[in-house]
């Protein structure tokens, strides 16, 4: 023990003795062990003496830096310039440097429950991309290749995007991998955990720390419902409302309810914006409109009053965002997120007081009240979020790095208390990253105003609002420096009047001027929006003219509204007089949808771009037949219950006779509307997917039609003129009798008046066609129906009076009991009460939502069954033949092709290669044609085509329901040539 003390002793007086005391020990004789431990002990103490003078000097050092730093950091409260210039100057040098690193930033899009081609996918992609990011998608966190564990724990990624249905997926992944610098999340954590539904009470306002606070929400704003309620009001909203003094009139009050869109740039410390555009439901209204915020405001209370409402509504939410956050300080479930940003919706209720309540809060952007949501909400929303992307990512171009600022020495941008750090303000990098950003914000606000931090009141300026306030900027975590800078910024620029004000009268002007008629300087779309949505090929891009896309078969109408980059481009839809949106029936095959981008500026409006969009609907899902099937009927599809007293969908066809008896027992059918059915072979009659619909069948229930041979029906055609007076649907059973009587169709026009066929069937049968009614023509100039039929029989002399002549009248719903009746006095005056005259019925068609023509009701359809009824019994009484197309039509109404009516069942379409059997080409000659506008007619006008004059071209008549009440014409045509030996159909 001696010889240690005395080690000790030699060791502290100074280093240089240490050899000599150990010589000294030595000599005395101490141990070896001994002696290590004795030199260990003294070098130890003597290092800890050595650092604890080099830390003193250190501190010595700290303190004087510091105090340069408390000196400069309230001389840039006192200057916000300088304050300004640094940011910049910084911003620039940090710019500088990650200038390749920032253009080459990857942005992480997580769809949830959206499709890749949902037109908010794509905006996002297209908007990251044009600012400077490279974007990859995927549906979930843990399916996201840039998310995974092993890729650096995922920290190669700038801007995480996280769509709906996505959100526990985002909140996982924040939990795991705490962002880095400067990476950014459209989800705060805290605010997820805050809004929370608990029993219909948000969670925040069960915190004990606001026991006792009164704020202006209602306890279940955070509960889910598709609209907020606006009933009576409780005891706490109350206390917040106070009348409107000074108001001009009572029905300018505010009894409005008001959703507000506010953007959360920051929530440590709270940063917010909200959007110049909110959606307004007034007391009277219905519905909900778009307006801007002080558009709404002043035109309500005026200038004075509209200000202070304005305050008012901003105190208020800035009111919940604290005590949202204050309520999740503590939380060790919501990781710190400087730089993450939210989307909020606030529905503010106010009922005759500048004092709103919060009825319904949603951290998302929500449009449901509108009376478009589907469109004109989603424009809307993805328009706000546009600016919100282009707010928060200004573009990357390495241009832009360059600043206006004067060039400031490396040491004047130190000058600001040079704390280790290459900021000057002894600030974290994500503070003086928000810092910039909220400086650049507030600079360039765009549709945005700022929310909070509101600046003081003007003749309260120097008072520091955050010593003002019931809680501290400590008490929500924040630190007090930083929320000084960012209140001297908001100060600074209101001053300045560099961020413009929601009542700002300069706004106002630059809305008006928005909305003026202008020059379509930029002739292209924005977006193409349908419904349902369509997946595009190739995806939506705005300098992409030519747009192609397959709907399934039960797709039987698109909703499509096209949306123009600039708002002085007009947009019309297939013409130059085409609504901007429209519902289209899509029938089966091919359809085509004209946009047009037009400039309208001028007196005479100018086509600037087209766009065109092929649809391919479908044919019915069928399967092959196999051995083992069973055979179904269907009177009706269950989709449209034309006759609710019959059933519909498939069903086991009732008291079906095996094949030997049906051969048994052959009985032609007496008349064209003999009740029937469909039939088809199906695996199982209750799905209609196991059916074989290439061998579906109108099979009359106690009867056949006679279906003709070729020889039989020109035998029958032989010196017979056949006569049809309708519309495009009387015309397609016209050309289907050409077809069959001549093998091919090698002349075909959609004729719009009366037009005559000669040498058919080598020149032994003549063929007359008359459109009516012409109903695109004004009704003073549309020619009668008596008129119309005269002319037909005249221009088709010589006539015989005979059944060797024969007129077909009918189409769509046009035909009634007066039509009959006049039938028989212009054949009776002419002498021609003898031919046979066969009355084609009603038919399916007009019963889809479709805009610019007449569109009848499920009780206005169901009444077309009883008219038909009456018209075929009319008919059958004045001795016509009748052809019952409406029972025929109305089990597969889904079936149409090409035209906006929904009521053509046939289609003309131009075969390859002429067919071998084809009789030479047929004589058209056209008589008396008559002038028509194509601005309306949805068949013809558009369809209207002058007839091929080449020789080698051949037509075909397709479409299986045209086909079926096509051949019962014929069959009742020739009702006196069929024998036994005639198949059945």
């Amino acid at each position: 023990m001696v010889c240690l003390l005395t080690l000790s002793r030699n060791v502290c007086a100074e280093v240089g003795m240490l050899f000599r005391g150990i010589w000294t020990l030595r000599r005395r004789c101490c141990t070896g062990p001994l002696l290590l431990l004795g030199i260990a002990v003294g070098l130890f103490y003597h290092t800890v003496t050595m650092d604890r003078d080099r830390t003193e000097f250190k501190s010595s050092q700290r303190d004087q830096r510091n105090k340069s730093a408390v000196f400069d950091y309230k001389v840039l409260l006192k200057n916000p310039e300088r304050l300004i210039s640094l940011l910049e100057a910084s911003q620039t040098d940090s710019s500088v440097h990650h200038s390749k690193h920032s253009c080459i930033g990857k942005a992480i899009i997580l769809t949830g429950q959206h499709a890749l081609t949902d037109t908010e996918v794509q905006l996002y992609q297209r908007v990251l991309q044009q600012q400077g990011y490279r974007v990859d998608q995927a549906r979930y966190a843990e399916t996201s290749a840039s998310l995974r564990q092993d890729r650096r724990d995922g920290r190669d990624w700038s801007v995480l995007i996280c769509l709906k249905g996505s959100e526990k997926s985002c909140l996982r992944k924040i939990n795991l991998a705490h962002p880095q610098h400067r990476q950014r999340v459209n989800i705060i954590p805290a605010f997820a955990g805050a809004f929370l539904d608990m029993g219909g009470v948000c969670r925040f306002l069960t915190d004990s720390q606001l026991s006792g606070v009164t704020l202006p929400i209602r306890p279940s704003a955070c509960s889910f419902s598709k609209s907020p309620q606006e009933g009576t009001p409780n005891a706490d909203e109350n206390e917040w409302r106070r009348p409107i003094t000074n108001s001009r009139s009572d029905n300018q009050d505010l009894n409005a309810t008001i959703n507000v869109y506010v953007l959360v740039t920051s929530a440590t410390p709270l940063t917010a914006f909200v959007h110049r555009k909110a959606l307004v439901k007034t007391h009277l209204d219905k519905t909900s409109y778009a307006t801007e915020l002080q558009v709404f405001f002043r035109e309500r209370l005026g200038p004075v009053l509209c200000h202070q409402a304005i305050e008012q509504m901003n105190h208020v939410i800035s009111d919940i965002l604290k005590a949202a956050l204050l309520s999740t300080k503590e939380s060790s479930s919501s990781p710190r997120c400087q730089l993450c940003f939210q989307l909020m919706t606030f529905s503010l209720h106010y009922n005759s007081s500048l004092h709103p309540v919060v009825v319904k809060l949603q951290t998302d952007l929500h449009f449901d009240g509108m009376k478009d949501p589907h469109f004109d909400g989603q424009i809307a929303k993805e328009y706000m979020l546009e600016d919100v992307l282009k707010l928060l990512f200004p573009a990357c171009n390495s241009e832009a790095v360059e600043s206006s600022l004067p060039f400031r020495t490396q040491e004047e941008n130190q000058k600001y208390g040079d704390c280790e750090g290459p900021n000057g303000l002894c600030l974290l990098p994500d503070e003086m990253h928000l810092l910039q950003q909220f400086n650049q914000h507030l600079k360039k606000p765009g549709s945005f105003q700022l929310l909070y931090p509101i600046s003081p009141l003007p003749d309260d300026l120097g008072h520091d609002l955050i010593q003002t306030e019931s809680l501290s900027a400590q008490d929500y975590g924040w630190r007090p420096a930083l929320m000084a800078l960012l209140q001297e910024l908001s100060l600074y620029y209101t001053r300045n009047h560099q961020t413009e004000s929601f009542d700002d009268p300069k706004s106002l002007e630059a809305s008006d001027t928005l909305s003026g008629k202008g020059k379509c300087v930029d002739p292209h779309l924005r977006q193409l929006y349908t419904d349902p949505p369509l997946v595009l090929m190739p995806d939506f891009n705005a300098w992409e003219k030519e747009y192609r896309a397959e709907v399934p078969f039960d797709v039987i109408t698109i909703r499509i509204r096209p949306e123009p980059v600039s708002p002085h481009c007009h947009i019309h839809l297939d013409e130059h007089r085409g609504p901007r949106m429209a519902n289209y029936p899509v029938g089966l095959g091919n359809s085509r949808i004209n946009i047009l981008v037009m400039d309208e500026s001028e007196a005479e409006p100018v086509v600037m771009t087209i766009y065109n969009l092929h649809i391919y609907r479908e044919s019915r899902p069928s399967l092959p037949m196999f051995d083992e099937y069973v055979m179904c009927s269907f009177v009706q599809d269950c989709g449209l219950v034309v006759r609710p007293d019959q059933p519909c969908g498939l069903e086991p066809i009732p008291g079906m006779r095996s094949s030997e008896e049906a051969q048994a027992l052959p009985r032609p059918c007496l008349s064209g509307d003999e009740p029937g059915r469909w039939v088809v072979p199906c695996l199982s009659c209750s799905d209609n997917r196991t059916c074989d619909w290439r061998e579906v069948a109108w099979q009359p229930d106690n009867c056949y039609h006679p279906l003709l041979d070729q020889p039989q029906l020109q035998t029958c055609m032989m010196d017979r003129k056949v006569l049809f007076i309708g519309d495009s649907t009387n015309r397609g059973m016209m050309y289907y009798l050409m077809e069959r009587v001549n093998t091919t169709l090698e002349d075909w026009d959609k004729a719009h008046n009366t037009i005559v066929y000669h040498n058919l069937n080598q020149g032994r049968t003549i063929v007359s066609y008359s459109y009516y009614p012409q109903f695109w023509l004004p009704k003073t100039q549309r020619p009668t129906f008596p008129r119309a039929l005269q002319q037909l029989l005249e221009r088709s002399q010589p006539l015989e009076n005979s059944p060797q002549t024969v007129l077909v009248a009918g189409g769509v719903q046009w035909l009634n009991l007066n039509h009959l009746r006049t039938i028989q006095q212009v054949l009776q005056r002419l002498g021609l009460e003898k031919i046979m005259v066969v009355v084609k019925s009603l038919g399916m068609g007009f019963h889809l939502p479709v805009d610019g023509i007449r569109s009848l009701p499920l009780n206005g359809v169901q009444e077309l069954y009883n008219v038909n009824k009456n018209i075929l019994e009319s008919a059958k009484h004045l001795g016509y033949e009748v052809i019952d197309t409406l029972s025929i039509t109305m089990g597969r109404y889904k079936e149409f092709l090409q035209g906006r009516c929904a009521c053509h069942f046939h289609e003309v379409y131009k075969l390859p290669f002429p067919s071998a059997a084809s009789q030479r080409k047929l004589k058209i000659l056209k008589l008396g044609e008559e002038s028509w506008n194509s601005a309306n007619e949805q068949t013809g006008p558009r369809e209207h085509e002058e007839p091929s004059s080449q020789a080698d071209v051949s037509y075909n008549v397709k479409g299986p329901v045209n086909a079926v009440y096509s051949e019962i014409l014929l069959s009742r045509i020739c009702v006196n040539h069929v024998n036994g030996t005639i198949r059945q159909q």
